[in-house]
């Protein structure tokens, strides 16, 4: 008996519509979900990367979750794979906001106790969701006691809500160009002991 066994574009827009449609709290709290399912559940990608496509996921602009179901959905499909992962992402938001346009006012959200209750209910397991990212992405990402201090300080930087260093995007340029000094140095350093021997 023949099992049907649905094409990696259709794979690959079922995931998506799945994280899509049972994810609260936007981008971050869908990271968690994403990695065990790209990761660990299909084994499309290895964990480190997931974590350069996240990383070029975050630097780009638009929505998080969007930008990463085109990068994982590009490097597994290309183009067809990419269109297939983001249609996955964004349907279940747009039909949701399609029926509560159509049904209901938001008057009734606003005065309706038992909607209200179901929110303040997710909230806890949002910040759950946006906690655990971080976390598996600081054991990969192998931080040491030397590297360690540079998302701390960012962190609270970034939440000191001054005017000129709590801008995300000077640590995304600061990164970046970090990343790049530290690749040249590395790449000399390894060109200085070949030629020592």
């Amino acid at each position: 008996m023949n099992h049907f066994k649905p094409g990696l574009c259709t794979q690959l827009f079922l995931t998506f519509f799945k994280i899509g449609a049972f994810t609260f709290g936007g981008g971050w709290a869908m990271i968690s979900i994403i990695e065990k399912e790209l990761v660990d559940k299909h084994h499309w990608l290895d964990r480190e990367e997931f974590l350069d496509l996240l990383a070029v996921a975050q630097s780009l602009p638009g929505i998080l979750a969007v930008n990463i179901s085109v990068a994982v959905g590009d490097r597994l499909r290309s183009t067809r794979g990419s269109i297939a992962a983001a249609l996955g992402t964004i349907l279940p938001s747009f039909l949701i906001i399609l029926a509560i346009a159509v049904f209901l006012t938001p008057d009734l959200i606003k005065n309706n106790h038992t909607i209200n209750s179901i929110f303040r209910g997710i909230r806890p397991a949002v910040v759950a969701l946006i906690v655990a990212p971080v976390i598996s992405s600081a054991r990969s990402a192998k931080l040491t006691r030397l590297t360690v201090w540079i998302p701390i300080i960012v962190a609270l930087l970034i939440w000191s809500r001054l005017p000129v260093v709590s801008n995300p995007i000077l640590y995304i340029v600061l990164g970046g160009i970090g990343g790049y000094l530290a690749f040249n140095r590395s790449m000399k350093n390894r060109k200085k002991s070949s030629s020592d021997l």
